[in-house]
């Protein structure tokens, strides 16, 4: 009987946020949540990486204020099932920051370079 492992495979998630007039000020008002959650699965090794996604106008001068437009994150987890559990529990996800119409989770094969 084999004592190894279930096979770990990586995920890369992209989660845009929705468009609406209130969708930065409900992602501000949930981020800490957001980010205390991200630390946990981070010290457990199941997310790899985690960012907030810049608005292009948000590079386009030195002093241009940041605007975060979404996640982007990579998971290391048994299936895709688990990952999409993870993020439909994440508080962006309940209260309606990120867009589910809009979220792609696929696994990939990477490599540090």
């Amino acid at each position: 009987m084999s004592t190894t492992a279930p096979a770990a495979f990586q995920f890369i998630v992209y989660a845009p946020d929705k468009t609406d007039a209130g969708a930065f000020q409900r992602r501000l008002s949930v981020r800490e949540k957001h980010l205390e959650n991200a630390k946990t699965l981070g010290s457990s090794g199941v997310i790899k990486m985690g960012a907030a996604l810049l608005s292009p106008e948000s590079i386009a001068s030195p002093g241009a204020e940041r605007k975060m437009i979404g996640s982007a994150m990579v998971f290391e987890a048994a299936s895709l099932d688990e990952v999409k559990k993870i993020i439909e529990s994440d508080i962006y996800y309940t209260t309606g920051v990120w867009d589910p119409e809009k979220l792609v989770i696929l696994p990939f094969a990477g490599q540090v370079l």
